[in-house]
């Protein structure tokens, strides 16, 4: 019998990372979480436990922390795609590199209609993410938001499907729509403007979101994806995740009262969970 090490990488996660950018007159302030991973010519390393063609993780680690004092000035998408870079052109046995960014959204405290200069408020759950994928065919970009928690209270319905044995759901023709989105997206190029395209797409998304007629989660999911693309041409396509946060209208009539879809029981679990990918179809 014979055995042999099959596909295999390598790296460091979890590089939590802040930093002050100080200005004249503000300061901005940025907090992310790196993942480093490598592949390549490692397989004596796992083989025979030779350690000559291996980096430390420890190394990794620092390597990001050095080089964000000077590159990382913008986009998490420019650091990632530095970052990819370095590691393949300062490693000969590295023929791949992975690097995911997570960044902790943070907004200037406003009152009185002024910016505070040094003083923020964090977004909840939400997150900016990417991945940056370098190897010997070029690179990859792939950018996002996680826990994006979206919801309205109209404009949402659901009816005409399959109803067997098991069936209890009422049709509605109105209903809270509730989602915490996860969207992430392929860029076309790895060089288009990053700072400005990450608050379109998400602007895209919920302006979609807010006026689509919605006759399922899933005809939303398609029509959020549609016009991401239909609005920003360096997008190639959209993958989202759309878990259904269910409020289910509470039973008022045992009290005498009645309920006009006003008072509802907000649900976790169990949820529906839909998922889709909207592509850019290629001309002929």
């Amino acid at each position: 019998m014979k055995i042999k090490l099959g596909k295999d990488s390598y790296g460091k996660n979890a590089i939590n990372l802040s930093k002050i950018v100080r200005h004249e007159d503000y300061h901005e302030f940025r907090q992310i979480s790196v993942n480093v991973s490598l592949q390549g010519d490692f397989e004596t390393a796992y083989t025979v436990g030779d350690n000559t063609k291996i980096l430390p993780t420890d190394t990794q680690k620092n390597t990001v922390y050095a080089l964000a004092k000077e590159h990382f000035v913008s986009s998490i998408e420019d650091f990632a795609l530095y970052l990819a870079n370095h590691f393949c052109s300062n490693n000969a046995h590295v023929s791949r590199t992975t690097i995911e960014i997570t960044e902790h959204l943070y907004s200037r405290i406003s009152f009185d209609g002024l910016e505070h200069p040094h003083a923020y408020a964090g977004r909840g759950n939400e997150k900016h993410v990417t991945t940056v994928v370098q190897d010997l065919n070029g690179k990859s970009v792939t950018s996002g938001i996680k826990g994006l928690l979206i919801l309205k209270t109209t404009g949402s319905a659901f009816t005409d499907y399959i109803k067997d044995q098991y069936t209890t759901l009422k049709e509605t023709t109105e209903r809270i729509l509730a989602t915490e989105c996860e969207a992430l997206w392929l860029y076309d190029s790895h060089k288009p403007d990053f700072t400005k395209l990450f608050p379109q797409v998400r602007n895209t998304l919920l302006k979609a979101f807010a006026f689509h007629k919605s006759l399922s989660v899933q005809q939303t999911l398609y029509a959020m994806g549609e016009e991401v693309l239909k609005k920003n041409a360096e997008v190639k396509e959209i993958s989202l995740v759309m878990p259904n946060k269910h409020h289910i209208p509470f039973n008022l009539q045992q009290f005498g009262i009645e309920n006009n879809n006003e008072v509802f029981i907000a649900t976790d679990e169990p949820f529906g969970y839909i998922t889709g990918t909207i592509i850019r179809e290629e001309e002929n």
